[in-house]
């Protein structure tokens, strides 16, 4: 019997291990020794009960559905999808950390333009515009006279 996967009967931490391997499987729907060596082959590493038992989490039930989608439908083989999972994570961390550096950088620039400005407050007109003056160089170059004999 084939489960179809309801998102809305999800638990609200997709991370959460909560499903035990018979029901992924269902929800998944590939067999229970399937996932047992997809986890052996680390495609799928689901989190574990205190007595050693396999959690699985909803993320953990899309990524199988992914495995099965690739294998069957694209043909790829197990070697491949591993690294396609593999790369597809290194994105998402990549992701993250431009998300992270763009927030530090809006905060830091946020930091500047609030010092800036503070700088500016604190002048007390001490600085006063100047008359454009003329402002011409003139470069002097003595001649230079013939040695003496």
């Amino acid at each position: 019997m084939d489960a179809e996967f309801d998102p809305r009967m999800a638990p609200p931490d997709a991370d959460a291990p909560v499903y035990v391997i018979s029901v992924a499987a269902q929800l998944s729907g590939l067999h229970a020794q399937t996932l047992r060596s997809y986890d052996r082959l680390g495609l799928v590493s689901p989190g574990r009960s205190s007595g050693g038992g396999r959690r699985y989490s909803v993320r953990d039930i899309a990524l199988l559905r992914e495995v099965q989608r690739l294998s069957q439908e694209q043909g790829v083989n197990l070697a491949g999808i591993k690294r396609i999972i593999e790369l597809e994570n290194q994105v998402d961390a990549l992701r993250a950390k431009i998300t992270e550096l763009t927030e530090e950088l809006a905060a830091t620039q946020a930091a500047a333009s609030q010092a800036a400005a503070a700088i500016h407050r604190s002048y007390r007109n001490e600085i006063v515009p100047v008359r454009e003056q003329n402002t011409s160089l003139v470069v002097w170059n003595p001649r230079r006279r013939p040695p003496r004999r």
